[in-house]
């Protein structure tokens, strides 16, 4: 199964698990955001990748520019340990990681959680790749990526138990949009794939065939 079919399969199984009433919130902001024109807005092939400094879930400091002395960046940017759908994500890319690595690329993924909830996700999934923390999604911002939460899904998100405010540090609302990045080792972005559909991801064979079309 691929990651999309995975996907796929735990979003039709929400109704399961999740009240009616809930999905409708959920399913009215994403097509607010849709609607947004957030998507098309955002950093594309041809820009310049936005520089970063963030702290990783194994307590050291991560900078773009020295990633990118050593070669490309799979910039990866989810919402956070609380959310199936980057679950999915996150260990569907730890599949794949021998073959970012064997093109000469580095895997990163960001989200805004506090390092300690990073942590704890990198080691539930076994991730070898580097997991950062951009609270209050600054660096996602530059990106063109974070949003606030509507009202209404906030507090769904609440009545959930996913307690944003807390693994956020205090930034309940706001969110990147899922996305990630291929940025050549001149700090180009030569691929992206930007969502508002916080169900849908990048597929990891189209990230690996990016990374061959630098070589």
């Amino acid at each position: 199964m691929n990651l999309h079919a995975a996907l796929r399969a735990v979003h039709e199984g929400r109704h399961d698990r999740i009240p009616p009433h809930m999905i409708e919130v959920m399913d009215r902001a994403a097509a607010r955001l849709t609607e947004s024109g957030q998507v098309e807005r955002a950093l594309g092939p041809g820009a310049q990748a936005p520089g970063f400094t963030l702290p990783s879930a194994k307590g050291e400091t991560v900078v773009l520019s020295d990633l990118l002395a050593r070669g490309p960046v799979v910039l990866s940017f989810y919402r956070g340990a609380w959310c199936p759908f980057c679950n999915l994500e996150l260990r569907a890319l730890q599949q794949r990681l021998p073959d970012v690595t064997a093109r000469g690329a580095r895997l990163v993924a960001v989200s805004p959680e506090v390092p300690d909830e990073s942590l704890s996700l990198s080691e539930r999934h076994g991730l070898a790749f580097d997991v950062l923390s951009d609270e209050g999604c600054e660096t996602a911002a530059r990106y063109g990526l974070a949003f606030d939460l509507p009202d209404d899904l906030a507090d769904v998100y609440d009545e959930l138990g996913f307690d944003l405010k807390r693994v956020n540090n205090g930034h309940r609302r706001t969110l990147p949009m899922p996305a990630t990045y291929v940025i050549d080792a001149e700090g180009v972005i030569r691929w992206s794939f930007v969502a508002a559909d916080y169900a849908v991801r990048a597929e990891p064979d189209d990230i690996v065939a990016a990374l061959d079309s630098l070589r």
